[in-house]
């Protein structure tokens, strides 16, 4: 088949809830992807962080393949032998007391908000169906009925109502906003310590810091969404990590925790917060399958043993400093913090990604008028040298058209 039937058939038979390039991908190793064709691109947007550790990792592979033989679902109405050593990996990365073992990112967000609200209920006493949670503008948290609820993205909201209550908005990045909009019914601060969706928007040095302090003094749960920014992305283990004492009450991951091989997410806490759920409380069918907890226990040993986070402090600093020699005039601002980096433009991304693909080098725009870079972090510099070139000649070309 060619390009045109397989986008043909995907138009004709599936909901058109995306809009992806026309590029037909049938094989995938390291930081590079192949088409039916056989050409080969540089993966710059890692299944938005979902494949940190390169396409199809042998370790993570052999891991899947080694459980998928042995067994693959039980459902918790059972044990298996592998979600406890999985709890017990997250506990000695993290030091998280607990997990709770979901698939998708959006379901991890919908435990962690189930949560917060009971904590709010049973531990800091807040009245019946009065719990509030504060988020920040311009978040992505998923795209449950829920979680647009507190969107202020309005293509995210528009014909879905009516929402969720028990939300409030601030300002991301500013801690005073935040302070002035604690009541007495908050139970939990809700935050992605860099926002990927809205163009990989870096917050002033020491704000999370500061709303580390404010939680805590305000008996408030600080809970991070890492889901994309997580596991090495930003170049520490969590982008929490940045700032000095701004350690979550509640950490949020998925994505890299499977390397791309399964959905796979959690949500980690101490035991005041997630001891909170009884049985039927909550759960999911395919939460801490083995399958899952294999390729999750696999994906973990990748990121440590290959020092990933390291790897993506020197090579982002890399990738921005080349990018920053571009100078093209179509260039409205460069930020970025490891291998995640957002170019924001002054006219729309969406030609420029597609000029891009046509040279091999595939990333995806974002709110309009940001290309965002989140490649594998097991790129190379040589790898950069070759999508800066692209980058180059592309922004360039772009700018005097």
């Amino acid at each position: 088949m060619v390009v045109r039937e397989f986008v043909d058939l995907e138009e004709q038979y599936g909901a058109r809830n995306y809009e992806p390039l026309d590029v037909v991908l049938e094989r995938g190793e390291g930081a590079w992807v192949w088409d039916i064709y056989g050409r080969r691109y540089l993966d710059c947007l890692a299944g938005y962080s979902a494949v940190s550790q390169g396409h199809c990792h042998p370790r993570i592979l052999d891991a899947a393949i080694a459980q998928a033989r042995r067994l693959t679902m039980t459902s918790r109405a059972f044990r298996n032998d592998q979600l406890p050593l999985l709890y017990e990996q997250l506990h000695e990365l993290t030091g998280m007391e607990m997990a709770l073992l979901m698939n998708s990112g959006a379901e991890a967000v919908e435990t962690a908000i189930k949560a917060a609200r009971k904590w709010g209920y049973t531990v800091k006493g807040i009245p019946p169906g009065q719990a509030e949670v504060i988020a920040c503008a311009n978040n992505f948290h998923g795209r449950t009925l829920t979680l647009v609820s507190f969107s202020t993205v309005p293509q995210y909201r528009d014909g879905f109502a009516p929402f969720t209550p028990g939300f409030r908005i601030v300002p991301f990045g500013d801690a005073d906003a935040l302070e002035e909009a604690i009541g007495p019914n908050t139970c939990a601060f809700l935050v992605e310590p860099i926002q990927g969706e809205a163009g990989v928007v870096i917050p002033p040095a020491g704000y999370l810091t500061e709303v580390a302090r404010i939680c805590r003094r305000r008996a408030v749960l600080f809970m991070a969404d890492e889901i994309q920014s997580g596991l090495g992305r930003t170049g520490k283990l969590f982008a929490y990590m940045h700032d000095e004492d701004a350690r979550p009450d509640v950490l949020i991951i998925g994505k890299a925790l499977s390397g791309g091989f399964y959905p796979v997410s959690a949500v980690l806490s101490s035991r005041e917060v997630l001891g909170v759920f009884g049985p039927g409380d909550h759960g999911s069918t395919f939460g801490g399958n083995p399958l899952a907890c294999a390729v999750a226990r696999a994906a973990l040993d990748v990121i440590e043993d290959e020092k990933l986070p390291r790897r993506a402090e020197q090579l982002g600093t890399y990738f921005l400093a080349h990018l920053e020699a571009i100078r093209a005039p179509i260039v409205r601002d460069l930020r970025g913090r490891g291998l995640w980096i957002g170019i924001e433009l002054n006219r729309p991304a969406r030609p420029v990604c597609e000029a891009l693909a046509e040279r091999g080098l595939l990333c995806k725009e974002t709110h309009e008028r940001v290309i965002r870079l989140s490649p594998p972090l097991v790129i190379t510099s040589e790898q950069i040298d070759w999508a800066v070139e692209r980058l180059d000649e592309v922004l360039w070309t772009a700018s005097v058209h």
